[in-house]
């Protein structure tokens, strides 16, 4: 539901999750905007846009603390923290 602030610009309430809270959510207002890229981009990947926000937050709190690093190397070694993975045996010469 769309909101209006103080200078009449349209803003949109949406929760997001708190990594470990069970379906614990705080409100917070974002753009018209950026909530339409969310929604779409959350579509595509499918995923809720208080998802889509999170994930977006999370690479760039991870980009911000990592300066040095490629944000699309940020991404890739956070998603791949996130894949199942089965410990790999190396044969024996």
């Amino acid at each position: 539901m769309p909101l209006f602030d103080s200078k009449g610009t349209q803003n949109y309430n949406c929760s997001l999750l708190l990594q470990g809270e069970a379906a614990m959510g705080i409100p917070i207002r974002i753009d018209e905007a950026l909530y339409e890229t969310a929604k779409v981009r959350a579509k595509a990947e499918m995923r809720s846009i208080p998802q889509q926000v999170a994930y977006w937050a999370k690479v760039g709190k991870a980009a911000l603390d990592n300066p040095d690093l490629p944000v699309e190397f940020v991404r890739d070694t956070l998603l791949a923290l996130e894949e199942e993975s089965e410990p790999f045996d190396f044969p024996n010469p």
